[in-house]
């Protein structure tokens, strides 16, 4: 493969510090990898698609063997895709069916509810089994069930019940457990890739064809855009939401010793969703001790509109103009190869201890 000519780099590597120090030795093989986190972060995810295809349409597939793929909302999805038969074809799909999302400037929950469940329709096509039986990959899906007013899909007990998590939240993280409790949906060929949660009261649940679709559109099920799921086949009766609420960027401790692969939108890992204002919480180093962390650069970003990846926030910039909101995502789509491009070179030429920095 030809060396990739450019300016500035695309990505941010950074490595927990057993992953720094084995990379650095060793380098790194495909073969080492046995999990890979997939955060929440809506259209961003369209921002790393070509990320994701170097991974899963090349080099994770140089070496084939049974790995964790364990995401929250738009993770989860990014993960199903890979999952399909076709992994390449399964994530340009799911780029393909977001970019092309259209929502009124009233659009109710329902409203975005129903798109969502027939995104996830388009996007799963009937293969759902196939998901739940790839030879390589294991997905764990995380969703939050949601207790007391959080239970209810009406603006105002919702609001209400939001403003108590906020208020919790400042005091403690630990506290949220009043609100949620972490439901983890897993292929019942493999445990989850994780140690003891005892951080919030949690349970683990096999995946299946009859509840798959509904995990993975509760683990996109944000509070005030869409409404919760209700009552998950096998999960028992409730309200199941975003699982980015409680596990934002996935810190999680991860069991093992092989190394954790996270592509990701940012170069930080932030515990829950209510905790992106406070920069005093940040992922443990001790559940980070194995991952290694591919991110776009600051340098990077600067060359995609608007200076960031695709956002929610796109949808009421560009509203009355969704043509122009998907010329921009596309471009975010296309700019993206070089972020897979320049990860195979690093990896190929052996050159990726070089550039990592500490997690």
């Amino acid at each position: 493969m030809s060396a990739i000519q450019i300016k500035f780099p695309a990505l941010t590597l950074k490595a927990g510090p057993r992953a720094l120090q084995r990379i650095r030795e060793r380098g790194l093989s495909p073969a080492d990898v046995g999990t890979l986190p997939g955060a929440a972060g809506g259209p961003k995810a369209l921002g790393i698609q070509g990320l994701d295809l170097a991974l899963f349409g090349d080099w994770l597939a140089r070496a084939p063997r049974e790995r964790s793929l364990i995401g929250a909302s738009i993770g989860s999805w990014r993960f199903a895709s890979a999952c399909l038969p076709n992994a390449s074809a399964g994530i340009r799909r799911l780029g393909e069916l977001y970019s092309q999302q259209r929502f009124a400037r009233d659009a109710s929950m329902a409203d975005v509810s129903r798109s969502c469940s027939r995104m996830l329709d388009d996007l799963l096509d009937g293969q759902d089994a196939s998901i739940l039986s790839n030879p390589s990959y294991r997905l764990n899906i995380v969703v939050a069930q949601s207790h007391g007013l959080l239970a209810d899909d009406r603006r105002s007990s919702l609001g209400l019940g939001l403003s108590s998590v906020i208020c919790n939240n400042l005091l403690s993280r630990s506290r949220l457990a009043k609100h949620f409790e972490r439901v983890v949906l897993h292929d019942s060929r493999q445990a989850p890739p994780l140690t003891t949660l005892n951080d919030f009261p949690s349970r683990y649940l096999h995946l299946e064809v009859a509840n798959l679709r509904h995990a993975l559109l509760a683990s996109a099920s944000i509070p005030m855009v869409m409404e919760g799921v209700r009552d998950i086949p096998g999960a028992g009766p409730g309200t199941y939401r975003d699982g980015g609420l409680l596990d934002y960027h996935l810190d999680l401790p991860y069991s093992g010793s092989d190394v954790v692969l996270y592509p990701h939108f940012t170069d930080e890992v932030i515990p829950g969703w209510f905790d992106k204002g406070m920069p005093w919480r940040r992922g443990d180093s001790g559940r980070l001790q194995d991952v290694l962390l591919l991110a776009p650069s600051r340098e990077y970003l600067t060359h995609l509109p608007h200076d960031k990846l695709p956002d929610r926030k796109d949808f009421k910039r560009y509203q009355g103009d969704d043509a122009g909101r998907e010329r921009h995502w596309r471009k975010a789509m296309d700019e993206s190869r070089r972020l897979g491009d320049e990860f195979l070179e690093l990896v190929d030429t052996g050159r990726l201890g070089q550039h990592l920095q500490p997690l």
